[in-house]
């Protein structure tokens, strides 16, 4: 997968409704009326339907509010937030931003934003409606990371977590049973070599240039990250984290991985029955919607070595500091937060987890859908989120490159990891 395949993912999860409040609760304000909105998200055109199915199922409650959505395809969040900051100076004011979490510390700190804390005491209610049906981690974890200066930026919203999608039929054929709960590496490649010598397939594909599944579960799940949990001291020379690269080498080396690079579609071989497993979130059910392999797939937890873990990466929703419509974005934002509105979306085909737990665990989300789709909005319970400092592109392109290093065996793990980990250090 791309660098522009893993933002659009990451973008076109962002349009998942965050939840809380109600349509009747929130279609009163003479504020929304009459206005029209200018949202901007990072990504093109192709996810322009999406949005166009949302506004339009907003519009119900307020259709005097028009709202227009502008993609743009930037290649990094710091090229995003550049973008939308040269657009500011020029006059062109968005009022809403759609900011993955790999962005939301970046737009925080260039001081694009309106704080939020005075909507969300005047609309308390609605808010904590809201709040009382989502992990409080998601709150915890957006003021925590969302912001430079204790102030509130952002509305969280849908969240991914890191899973795998099994192909049962090809460990059924070898002869492997999946694991009802957590697995280990030791098991993983257990599973790989019999499924290897007995119907020839892969294990998963193995990569390096999406950290969000190609490192981080890696690491979390043997203890490690790229980052501390403040993100302001590098760890991705950890002895910890080296283990990791080591073992994901050990799977290229012995077979159970196609070598990275290059064009491998993993729901195209998981259909053809060559490829056992594959990581991704909840986009992925849309693929297996598509192939019909909802039926023939089970999603299962990252196999662990020292303890469970998964990445988090979640949307964040911000009303722009130079924004002419403020209360009118706000209005969006409450009704985002509606139980409909998040509804709406896991039913039309959503590609991330609704915050609303009670919409996670419910038709709209679990129906169509693999076995196992419940352990997505688990991990959220032992996940961690994928570090997102301020430069995070740079950061990115250290990490990438050194745990490219390390699993190709260009450099031993140590060395790849302990270089990359001095340039992470220097961006901090």
């Amino acid at each position: 997968m791309s660098r522009r395949q893993v933002l659009r993912s990451l973008g076109a999860a962002a349009l998942a409704a965050p939840a809380a409040g109600s349509l009747a609760a929130c279609g009163g304000s003479a504020s929304g009326d009459s206005s029209s909105l200018d949202l901007v998200y990072l990504g093109d055109a192709t996810q322009q339907e999406a949005f166009n199915a949302l506004f339009a199922e907003f519009n119900k409650s307020k259709p005097k509010v028009k709202i227009k959505a502008r993609g743009i395809a930037a290649e990094t969040w710091g090229n995003f937030a550049n973008t939308v900051s040269t657009q500011i100076a020029g006059g062109k004011v968005p009022d809403i931003v759609q900011v993955a979490t790999e962005g939301q510390r970046l737009f925080a700190s260039k001081s694009l934003l309106e704080p939020l804390d005075a909507y969300m005491d005047k609309d308390k209610r609605i808010v904590e409606d809201y709040f009382s049906d989502t992990d409080p981690k998601l709150r915890e974890w957006t003021e925590t990371y969302g912001s430079t200066d204790g102030r509130t930026y952002y509305i969280p919203g849908g969240y991914n977590t890191s899973v795998l999608y099994c192909n049962t039929k090809v460990f059924a054929d070898a002869g492997v049973d999946l694991p009802e709960a957590e697995w280990t590496w030791d098991d993983f490649r257990a599973a790989g070599e019999r499924i290897k010598a007995k119907t020839g397939a892969f294990l998963l594909p193995a990569g390096f240039a999406f950290p969000f599944l190609d490192i981080m579960p890696w690491l979390l799940t043997n203890g490690a990250s790229t980052h501390n949990a403040a993100w302001d001291e590098a760890t991705f020379d950890s002895p910890a984290a080296v283990e990791a690269a080591e073992y994901v080498k050990s799977l290229i080396d012995e077979g159970l991985s196609p070598k990275p690079g290059g064009n491998f579609n993993a729901a195209g071989q998981l259909q053809k029955g060559k490829l056992a497993t594959f990581g991704a979130g909840r986009w992925a059910t849309l693929d297996m919607r598509r192939l019909k392999l909802t039926d023939s797939v089970r999603i299962v937890p990252w196999p662990s070595n020292t303890k469970a873990g998964a990445t988090v990466g979640w949307d964040g929703w911000p009303i722009l500091r130079a924004s002419k419509n403020k209360d009118a974005a706000w209005e969006f934002l409450k009704w985002m937060m509606s139980k409909e509105a998040s509804t709406f979306y896991a039913a039309s085909g959503g590609t991330n987890i609704p915050a609303r737990n009670s919409v996670a665990a419910g038709p709209a989300f679990t129906d169509d859908a693999p076995a196992g789709t419940e352990n997505l909005p688990a991990a959220l319970g032992y996940g961690t989120p994928i570090p997102s400092p301020e430069r995070g592109a740079e950061a990115q392109a250290a990490i990438t490159q050194g745990w490219q290093a390390a699993i190709l065996g260009n450099q031993p793990a140590a060395e790849a990891l302990g270089s990359a980990n001095d340039k992470l250090s220097g961006l901090l």
